[in-house]
Order: structure tokens, then C-alpha cells, then sequence
């Protein structure tokens, strides 16, 4: 049997498409079409339910990628070790996508260890969930950090940590602020303190106000700046309050730069997870970064 006839078969059952698969092999998808069909006349049993959108594995598909997959993984790491056994140019370089401040303070230090082993990185910001699923899917990314937990049967997806989000603002703000009179009346008790966010719709305070206060935002935002470490360095300088979560900010709140306004006894929570495409775990370079990051989660 073709080995480029399985590796494309691998590449589809692991895409859910054939398009996002020729995308990944550098194909076209009539070219991988065509493969697919011959694989299943040598077969004699049809691979995968074709569907509007995208395809899903027969049972004798499931099958065959369970078997093939681990050796063509295999083959291919073999293949990269003899071509450069001394780790160098020809590694394998890891794509990774996410929000620029959790990538920056969190994931890359982490990784950065792999550089010295012969891997190489390249970094993607992107901030929206679907845009940063939709390059895992059509094969722009290796492995994405994401809040949004996605579903179906393309994505696996791994919980890495809960993010911490904490109301504050600089000292002379938080001094107008009694935290028993914020407990007893709310958001109401900070009226008259401007509001710091990454977006115009509040998405950060909004979600602090509902989960904290069971209420909604009545104030506009008065400083809007769509990065993380900004909203961070106006509330510094005094521009209002904001919501931030704890990892970017317990650096400022241990030097008394920013003081926590409320300490809430359930603090909102968010959940980041590490997301790969559906079986690539199996690759060497992927499932060591994978495993990289989990173990240095546990310190965050």
C-alpha cells in the first residue's frame, strides 16, 4: 500500500475535510480527493461519510487511522532525526496561536526550553476564539491557548489552568473605596470611579459585575485600550478601575502599584485550555510542547 496514500487518509481523518487536509499537506483538494478514492478501491470499503460540511470516518476508517497513524508518526519523526540528527535547521517548528499577553507571560517562557533542543517556535497573536480555531483547523497552527472550549469531533482540547480575575485600581482610587460598603451595595458603591477596559462593550467588568454584583454595568468605559498589559499600565497611573486577571497583575498588587478593591469569596474564574487537532498529539514535537505546558501549569 501507498504510504502517501495513508499519510493524505491520516491528514483527512484527522482534518474532518478535505479541503483544511489539502491545506496541511500542501495539496490540492481535488489531488486529495482523488487519493482517497483510490485508497478506498484498494480497500474495497469506503473511509468516510461525505457531509455539507466536511467528512466523518466509517468504522473502517476509524479503524485504519487508529492502526496507521502511530507508525506514519513514527516514520515521519525518524525521517527528521536522519536528516538532521544534530537537531538544526531542518527541526520541527511549532505554531502556536493564542492571546498575545497569556502567550507572552505564560506560554513561551515555558516553551522556550524547546529552542535548545532543536525546536523551533513561531508565535501568532490572535485574540478571537473562532479566528484562532479556524487557523488550527485550516492548518496555519500547531496547538492554540484559548478560554473557548471547543466542540466536535476535530479539536481536542486539554484544560491547562483557571485565570483569576481581580477588580483593582491605584492607591488613591482604592481609597475612596470602603470593601464593606462594595460588599453590602455593590457596583453602586463605585459610581463616580472611571472604568478601564480592552473593548467598549466591557467584557471584562461586565463579566466581574455579573458573576460578583449579579448585576450589569451602568457606566461607560472611559479608557479603552485592546491589550491586557495597557489596561494594566493606565490603572497604574491612576485612570480608573479595571478587571484583570491575577497573573498579570499580582506583580503590581504585591508592590502596592494597584490594590484589590474586593476579595471576593468566589473569585471569577476562567478556564484557558491547550487545543490541538484531533489525533496530533501522536507527533513528537507537539506532544512534547503539550506535555511542557501541562507541567508548568501546575505553578501558575
Amino acid at each position: 500500500m501507498d504510504l502517501a496514500l495513508l499519510r493524505t487518509f491520516v491528514a483527512v481523518h484527522r482534518a474532518g475535510s478535505f479541503t483544511r487536509a489539502a491545506a496541511l499537506l500542501g495539496l490540492s483538494q481535488p489531488a486529495v480527493t482523488s487519493q482517497i478514492r483510490t485508497l478506498e478501491r484498494q480497500l474495497g470499503r469506503p473511509l468516510f461519510h461525505r457531509r455539507a460540511r466536511g467528512v466523518t470516518p466509517t468504522a473502517v476508517g476509524d479503524e485504519l487511522a487508529h492502526k496507521a497513524a502511530p507508525h506514519l508518526d513514527a516514520l515521519l519523526a525518524l525521517t527528521e532525526a536522519e536528516d538532521d540528527p544534530a537537531g538544526g535547521s531542518h527541526a520541527r517548528t511549532l505554531h502556536v496561536a493564542g492571546p498575545p499577553e497569556f502567550l507572552g507571560l505564560r506560554v513561551l517562557p515555558a516553551l522556550a526550553p524547546l529552542v535548545g533542543q532543536g525546536q523551533g517556535l513561531r508565535v501568532t497573536e490572535v485574540t478571537g476564539a473562532q479566528e484562532v480555531l479556524d487557523g488550527l483547523a485550516a492548518g496555519h497552527h500547531d496547538l492554540v491557548v484559548t478560554t473557548a472550549r471547543p466542540r466536535g469531533g476535530l479539536f481536542a482540547a486539554t484544560a491547562l489552568c483557571d485565570e483569576e480575575h481581580v477588580l483593582l485600581a491605584a492607591p488613591y482610587w482604592a481609597a475612596l473605596v470602603d470593601p464593606g460598603v462594595l460588599g453590602a451595595k455593590g457596583p453602586a458603591a463605585l459610581d463616580g470611579i472611571p472604568l478601564v477596559d480592552v473593548h467598549e462593550s466591557l467584557p471584562l467588568v461586565g463579566r466581574y459585575w455579573s458573576a460578583v454584583f449579579d448585576a450589569s454595568p451602568t457606566a461607560a468605559a472611559t479608557v479603552v485600550v485592546p491589550d491586557l498589559r495597557a489596561v494594566l499600565e493606565c490603572v497604574r497611573a491612576g485612570a480608573g478601575l479595571a478587571v484583570l486577571p491575577r497573573y498579570l497583575c499580582q506583580e503590581a498588587l504585591d508592590r502596592g502599584q494597584v490594590v484589590a478593591l474586593l476579595e471576593p469569596p468566589v473569585p471569577p474564574l476562567r478556564t484557558w485550555f491547550l487545543v490541538v487537532r484531533t489525533g496530533e498529539l501522536a507527533l513528537a514535537h507537539l506532544g512534547r510542547a503539550h506535555d511542557r505546558l501541562l507541567r508548568a501549569a501546575d505553578r501558575w
